[in-house]
C-alpha cells in the first residue's frame, strides 16, 4: 500500500464528504458530547475503514506468500556509474543530470535508476528492446536465451498506457538529457502478485517498468540475476500478445535457470512467488 502523501485537494474533498454525511445525520447536542467522549473509538473506526476502502480487491486472490528476494546481493549503482557503464554500451549517449540522485528517494522506491530514452537507441521502441537483450546475451557470454525471439514486433509487444504517460513526463522534466535518471525498485514491492494485481494496487505515482527499461537494469547491475532462487522480474510496464492476436493479455518477464538468463512472457494474472514486478516512482 503507497504511502505517498495524498494531495490538499484530495484531503479537502474526503473533508467535505464527512461535512456532507454529519449534516445529514440528525445529532443533537447531548448526542454530539456522547461522540466526543467516544473520540478514540471513532478514530479508530474510520482509519480502519479508511485503509479498507484506499486499497482495490481486485484481483486479490492473485497474491501469494513468497520469501524470494535478492539472493545475489545487489545493491543499486550510482546514477554516475550508471551512466558510465552505459557510454561504454552506447557511446552516442549524451548527458545526464546526476544531482537528482542525490536528492531523497520517494516511498517504496530503493535507488536512482538511469534509464536511456529509446529514441536514443533506436527508431521504435521494438527494435531498442531487441538491442538491449542482444547485449543482455553479448555481456553475459551467451548465457542468455530469449524464448520469445521473432516476436517482438509490435503486433506482439507494446508499452502499458500508464508508463508511456510517465516516462514522457520524466522526459519533459529531464528536457536535453539522453539518460534520464528514475527512481525505482526491482521487484522486491510486488513479489507474489501477478501483473494485474500490482498494477491494481501501484500509488499513484507509480508505473510499471517494462522489457526495456528492465532490461538496461540489468545491463548495470548484472548481479541482480546470477542465481535460480533470485527473484525473476514481470515487465508490467509493457503489454504482450502471444500469437500476435491482437489480445495483449501478457507480460514480458525475466527469470534464471540453468546458468542463463531467460527472457519471457507471462499471462497477466500469473502470480507465483518467485516473480515480482518491477516499477518506477516518476515525480509527479
Amino acid at each position: 500500500m503507497s504511502t505517498t502523501l495524498i494531495t490538499s485537494g484530495k484531503r479537502k474533498q474526503i473533508v467535505r464528504l464527512l461535512e456532507d454525511g454529519l449534516d445529514k445525520v440528525a445529532l443533537d447536542d447531548s448526542g454530539a458530547q456522547r461522540i466526543i467522549e467516544h473520540g478514540d473509538e471513532l478514530q479508530d473506526g474510520f482509519r480502519k475503514l479508511l485503509a479498507e476502502l484506499s486499497v482495490s480487491d481486485r484481483y486479490a486472490d492473485e497474491e501469494v506468500e513468497t520469501t524470494y528476494g535478492y539472493l545475489s546481493g545487489y545493491k543499486p549503482k550510482s546514477v554516475a556509474e550508471q551512466a558510465k557503464i552505459l557510454r561504454e554500451l552506447f557511446p552516442e549517449l549524451g548527458s545526464v543530470d546526476e544531482t537528482i540522485g542525490t536528492q531523497p528517494l520517494p516511498p517504496n522506491a530503493e535507488g536512482y535508476f538511469v534509464i536511456p530514452r529509446w529514441e536514443k537507441i533506436a527508431s521504435t521502441y521494438n527494435e531498442a528492446v531487441e538491442k538491449i537483450l542482444a547485449l543482455i546475451e553479448k555481456t553475459r557470454n551467451g548465457k542468455f536465451y530469449n524464448y520469445r525471439s521473432g516476436e517482438l514486433g509490435p503486433q506482439y509487444l507494446r508499452q502499458h498506457a500508464r508508463t508511456v504517460k510517465m516516462f514522457e513526463r520524466v522526459g519533459k522534466q529531464q528536457k536535453g538529457h539522453d539518460l534520464l535518471v528514475i527512481p525505482a525498485q526491482f521487484g522486491l514491492r510486488h513479489r507474489g502478485r501477478s501483473v494485474r494485481r500490482a498494477r491494481e494496487v501501484f500509488a499513484a505515482n507509480e508505473c510499471g517498468l517494462g522489457a526495456l527499461a528492465i532490461g538496461i537494469m540489468l545491463l548495470t547491475h548484472p548481479e541482480r540475476l546470477q542465481h535460480l532462487d533470485d527473484l525473476w522480474i514481470d515487465g508490467a510496464g509493457d503489454e504482450y500478445a502471444p500469437g500476435a492476436g491482437g489480445r495483449f493479455c501478457e507480460a514480458p518477464c525475466f527469470g534464471f535457470g540453468v546458468g542463463r538468463v531467460g527472457f519471457a512472457a507471462n499471462g497477466v494474472d500469473f502470480a507465483d512467488g518467485c516473480y515480482g514486478s518491477a516499477s518506477a516512482f516518476p515525480p509527479q
